[in-house]
């Protein structure tokens, strides 16, 4: 086992006892950094219809690497991994995803398309007929569907993107906004991008999401006790982002698990109006 998803899941069993509201999502996290682990080790570039000739130019026009919506993108590896998650979530949680399973398998769902929708919100997409809650986990199997096969972009092209110095408050690789970053040293603050585990350096003073830099109409909160977590929010466009900092522990986190373990922070900034 690879020492960083060794030390991943030692701190979700850390997590599990500071933070037992959330056992159920840690432990389905965990079986899937130990899935996503056994896909990697086997994955090949899925993506190769990255146009190398492009990418400068893409860097330069703010778009990122891979065009979901080109139709050319062979996802028959991310779907393979798809049916892998729900044979995970079964295991925990019996009935609901079997069914789906079986209708991604007989066509009745387009795999495709539910990744696509994933990304464009495509309004033909016939909805899933599931619990809220239920459904919020088939959409976290979707982003991570992908992730292994975008992992290998990332890793190839990372050293190109740093020289483009992009600068857009979404990912560069896959496009998707970052829900959680973490503050580096003296290097400032770092979006990471969920979907692929690209992280890139980002302006401290600037909204991610609405580019406003105003800084009197930007802010961040904390929980008490508990400030290597906060919260940046903007004011114009009241969105947020949630930012690690563990500078002064000198630990370093692994976001996926930190994004699970500080759901609290969600809530607390949906509670405050933003999104």
């Amino acid at each position: 086992m690879p020492k960083m998803l060794k030390e991943s899941l030692k701190t979700i069993e850390a997590y599990k006892t500071t933070s037992p509201h959330y056992v159920e999502l840690l432990d389905i996290l965990g079986d899937i950094l130990i899935l996503r682990e056994e896909y990697r080790q086997n994955m090949t570039d899925v993506f190769s219809a990255v146009d190398e000739s492009l990418i400068d130019k893409k860097m330069a026009g703010g778009l990122p690497l891979i065009d979901f919506s080109s139709g050319h993108l062979d996802l028959s590896k991310p779907k393979e991994y798809f049916l892998a998650l729900l044979n995970v979530a079964e295991k925990r949680v019996p009935g609901e995803t079997a069914a789906l399973a079986e209708k991604i398998k007989d066509g009745s769902f387009d795999f495709e398309k539910l990744v696509l929708n994933s990304f464009y919100m495509q309004e033909d997409e016939p909805p899933i007929d599931m619990e809220e809650d239920f459904f919020d986990l088939i959409e976290l199997f979707l982003e991570e569907s992908l992730r292994p096969s975008l992992e290998v972009v990332a890793q190839k092209y990372t050293d190109r993107i740093a020289r483009s110095g992009w600068s857009e408050g979404y990912c560069p690789i896959c496009g998707k906004e970052p829900k959680i970053g973490q503050i580096r040293g003296e290097d400032g603050r770092f979006l990471f991008c969920n979907q692929c585990g690209f992280e890139w350096h980002y302006l401290r003073i600037k909204c991610p999401f609405c580019g406003n830099e105003e800084q009197q109409s930007l802010a961040y909160f904390t929980v008490e006790g508990d400030e290597q977590y906060r919260v940046d929010v903007c004011n114009e466009c009241k969105r947020y982002i949630k930012i690690v900092d563990f500078r002064e522990s000198k630990r370093e986190p692994n976001l996926d698990v930190e994004d699970i373990a500080t759901l609290h922070l969600d809530i607390l900034a949906n509670e405050e109006g933003y999104e």
